[in-house]
């Protein structure tokens, strides 16, 4: 058969040792050898849990390995967790999480799918992509034999679940319930190799247990390791506010890249592009300014395309080194009451903070209107004054005001 026509993605060379290259750890040992020895395209399972709108860099190095796999001819099996994020999972969290509506859910899902696909393949011969809803909303006779598979003891050796059994804290039957439900997802699908963050590494484990409990060959596991947010000190997380979005603007990553600090930046260079960065040192040493624009310029290149890579960067050294404003500037367009424009209300609409946020970024001198930064407590200004000035929110935000 035609391997253009065929269902199956063609096989290539590629070896267990590349494929493991940047993970932190790879079980059993061994394992991923034997999968590979098979000789068919492996089914490689993730789950993402949509609890959350938005996917940054910290989820794309996992998403990103995936990708190695579709593109040596294996498939990738993307399980968007809509059933277990009613659950919520209790991962590295020392208190339970908030139940989030279906509707919530839903949105969450929708949107997560969509950005990953920024970075998989979406070939579908590559790629299935399912929801848990379909096969764990089980009748109550199935769902006891998934808990025969598990002992009590067995999820309180989970480090969150121990610290907090020690502390005396809440832990809920349903939290308890989510190591299983994941691991009974690995049986759905028939995964042979799963995917996750170190702070996974139970799940995964417990994964190999039920499918062994449901008689079926047991995944190999594969945990990558936590991308450190752009402080380069904490996990990548938008509650932190230190995370970079995959679908953030083009401009926006370039910036955000080359405010990594210099020691973080190998990881980010390891984790997302594979490779190791420019030298520091020697004859064909890179200085790490240039370094981080290499990698500004490949990441954007990677989610984007080269021609949004060059003009985030041409973008960057008119505003931020040359000190001039943007070539193109979305307009804002402006009521009056009274002949005055509440800045804090105009802000909060435009760039997605609160208004008590916004006067705090006045107050801080982080606004200018045209070349003048707003003074601290000048919240009203006249509109005769704001029309047609460009008005400018920390570093990146700008918007030309328009009084209609």
């Amino acid at each position: 058969m035609d391997p253009a026509q065929s269902s199956i993605a063609p096989m290539t060379s590629t070896g267990a040792e590349e494929l493991a290259r940047g993970a932190f750890e790879v079980l059993p040992t061994g394992e991923l050898e034997r999968k590979l020895a098979l000789g068919r395209p492996l089914r490689v399972k993730l789950g993402i849990d949509p609890t959350a709108p938005d996917i940054h860099l910290g989820h794309a190095v996992v998403l990103s390995k995936l990708r190695q796999f579709q593109d040596a001819g294996h498939r990738v099996v993307l399980i968007v967790g809509d059933y277990t994020a009613r659950v919520g999972d209790p991962s590295g969290r020392s208190t339970l999480r908030p139940m989030l509506s279906p509707q919530e859910i839903d949105a969450n899902a929708a949107t997560s799918q969509e950005q990953a696909l920024k970075i998989l393949d979406a070939d579908p011969a590559r790629l299935e992509v399912r929801r848990n809803g379909e096969w764990l909303d089980m009748a109550v006779a199935e769902l006891l034999a998934l808990l025969r598979t598990t002992t009590v003891a067995q999820l309180l050796e989970r480090d969150d679940f121990a610290k907090r059994w020690a502390a005396s804290e809440p832990i809920s039957v349903l939290e308890l319930l989510y190591p299983l439900l994941q691991g009974y997802d690995s049986v759905a699908v028939r995964a042979d190799v799963e995917l996750g963050g170190t702070d996974q590494k139970f799940n995964l484990l417990l994964g190999r247990d039920i499918q062994r409990a449901y008689g079926q060959p047991e995944q190999a596991i594969m945990t990558m390791p936590i991308l450190a947010g752009v402080d380069g000190r904490q996990k990548m997380s938008k509650s932190l506010g230190n995370q970079i979005g995959v679908t953030d603007a083009p401009q926006e990553i370039y910036g955000k890249t080359l405010s990594i600090p210099d020691e973080a930046m190998g990881d980010y260079y390891r984790l997302l592009l594979h490779r190791e960065p420019p030298p520091a040192s020697g004859a064909a040493a890179v200085a790490p300014r240039d370094a981080k624009r290499e990698l500004a310029r490949e990441l954007v290149s990677w989610l984007y395309s080269p021609d949004a890579a060059a003009a985030a960067e041409a973008h960057f050294d008119r505003v931020f080194v040359a000190r001039q404003a943007p070539e193109e500037i979305a307009e804002a367009r402006f009521g009056c009451e009274d002949g005055k424009l509440h800045l804090p209300a105009l802000i909060a609409q435009e760039f997605g903070m609160s208004r008590s946020e916004a006067r705090r970024v006045i107050d801080q001198g982080g606004v200018t209107l045209g070349e003048e930064p707003v003074p601290a407590g000048q919240h009203d200004v006249p509109c005769a004054q704001a029309d047609g000035q460009v008005l400018k929110v920390g570093r990146r935000r700008f918007r030309r005001l328009r009084a209609e």
